[in-house]
């Protein structure tokens, strides 16, 4: 959107008070004293005949640039939304793929414009401006403008980004979590990890497990009597089919807790 994609200097001040015009892809604009305006700007169409292919492309592929970013904004916003809340789907990785791809196409399209632009600036490429414009059909030179600049800068960072979505990989705990709950060494061992109410425990690998325990739980009828919750034991009995299998208590205010385990 920055005018000064070529730098233009003038040999006539006449109209250019400053000597400098500054050639970009939307409009041409300098400052002059003798016109109504100090800064004069002339509005570059597409559709213009004098326009040279290297304008109207860039044009077109600014716009594509800015709606694929957009694109890619909001589906690595989504994939870095599922990382951080810790929500590990399937199609994560496709989310950071598709990312960075849309980020290596928004590159592309602000990168082209900008190479080109620039080599017609390197080799004093003229353009044809209409009277309207008051510029000269050829500066006494030209240089590379800010526009190009940004742009080229541009491109770079939304490379180093692609590439930073596309090399993506899902953390190896998370995967493990996910593929497989209990690890292979853990089965062969016939160790079971299990943490249930804040209590943690550990056994062989067993056919049926019984909780025991004292707990509290609300009688009704001691309720309406106002009386106070009195501990019962109650042993609860679980069948582990497998080593992933959960087996939890009852609900209840807990106070202590033993398990053994039948092989």
């Amino acid at each position: 959107g920055v005018n000064d994609w070529r730098v233009w200097y003038v040999e006539d001040m006449s109209v250019i008070t400053s000597g400098v015009a500054w050639v970009g892809i939307w409009r041409a604009c300098f400052y002059t004293h003798v016109l109504d305006t100090t800064e004069f700007c002339q509005s570059i169409s597409i559709m213009d005949p004098f326009v040279p292919p290297e304008i109207a492309a860039a044009q077109v592929l600014c716009m594509t640039a800015a709606v694929v970013g957009i694109a890619g904004n909001l589906v690595a916003g989504y994939a870095v939304k599922q990382v951080y809340f810790n929500i590990h789907a399937s199609h994560i990785k496709l989310a950071f793929s598709l990312a960075g791809t849309l980020y290596f196409l928004t590159a592309a399209c602000s990168l082209v414009p900008v190479i080109w632009n620039m080599s017609v600036v390197l080799v004093n490429s003229t353009i044809d401006f209409p009277a309207e414009f008051h510029l000269p059909p050829a500066p006494v030179k030209q240089e590379v403008g800010l526009g190009i600049v940004i742009g080229a800068g541009s491109s770079l960072l939304l490379i180093i980004s692609g590439m930073l979505f596309v090399c993506y990989r899902q953390p190896i705990k998370s995967q493990k979590s996910l593929s497989q709950p209990v690890s292979t060494e853990e089965e062969d061992s016939g160790i079971i990890n299990h943490r249930s109410h804040g209590f943690h425990h550990e056994c062989t690998t067993v056919t049926e497990a019984i909780w025991e325990a004292s707990y509290t739980h609300p009688d009704p009828s001691a309720e309406r009597a106002g009386a106070v919750d009195s501990p019962t034991t109650q042993p609860l009995n679980c069948t582990l089919h497998s080593v992933d299998t959960r087996c939890s208590p009852p609900s209840g205010h807990w106070e202590k807790m033993a398990i053994s385990c039948k092989v």
